[in-house]
């Protein structure tokens, strides 16, 4: 069971990563570092306003890019059968959900982690924010991983699954959104535990709510 579920891991992470013409990790990164970007031309040179901001602006941009590959997430391989190749040998839907959270993380987290430091630069962020915005994305973005999950199962086989996924996922988020850019307040170390609860309580649900999904709609 482990080696299928490995496998399974692999596949899955190839896809995200690779994602054929829909261009993969590489869009969702892009869009971060596009909004890094694009911010302090909106706020115009204020340094110290865009040190205040530039967390949450680093919060919201990850939050749009775990959003952008909903569609790939799940939808595809009910479309295909694979579920119930998969049911036939013996492997849960669970099982296939938790596996499809940590390639979804893989795909995004540790890249927007990495692209968070030159948005930093970009956001005025000295070095004690920016120390508390990775803690936050590592603490955050796996619950954004499995609320992704999550909400593609839910919304599989709907017709615009793709855009109501991206509308219900946007304010089940915002608990991560407020605890994790509120850890860059004085004080923040709080924030970044409420961020992790959050986070894990996700992780916890996200298997069998999404399971129970998927077999609704392969029923």
């Amino acid at each position: 069971m482990m080696g299928r579920l490995l496998l399974m891991l692999r596949r899955d992470l190839a896809l995200l990563l690779l994602g054929g013409r829909r261009g993969g990790a590489v869009l969702p990164l892009l869009f971060f570092l596009a909004v890094a970007m694009l911010f302090p031309f909106a706020v115009g040179p204020d340094a110290p306003l865009l040190a205040r901001t530039g967390g949450g602006v680093i919060w919201v941009a990850a939050l749009l890019a775990a959003i952008l590959p909903l569609d790939r997430l799940i939808e595809p391989d009910l479309e295909l059968g694979m579920f119930d190749q998969w049911a036939l040998r013996g492997i849960s839907e669970e099982a296939i959900v938790a596996v499809r959270v940590l390639a979804h993380w893989l795909s995004f987290g540790p890249p927007l982690m990495l692209a968070a430091l030159p948005a930093a630069g970009l956001l005025g962020l000295d070095g004690e924010r920016l120390r508390l915005v990775e803690l936050g994305l590592l603490l955050g973005t796996p619950g954004l991983a499995a609320l992704g999950v999550m909400v593609a199962a839910l919304t599989a086989g709907l017709r615009g699954g793709a855009a109501l996924g991206g509308l219900l996922v946007i304010p089940l988020a915002v608990p991560l959104l407020v605890f994790g850019a509120g850890s860059l307040a004085v004080g923040g170390e709080s924030g970044l535990a409420f961020t992790g609860a959050v986070s894990l309580v996700l992780l916890a649900i996200t298997p069998f709510a999404a399971g129970a999904a998927i077999r609704n709609a392969r029923g």
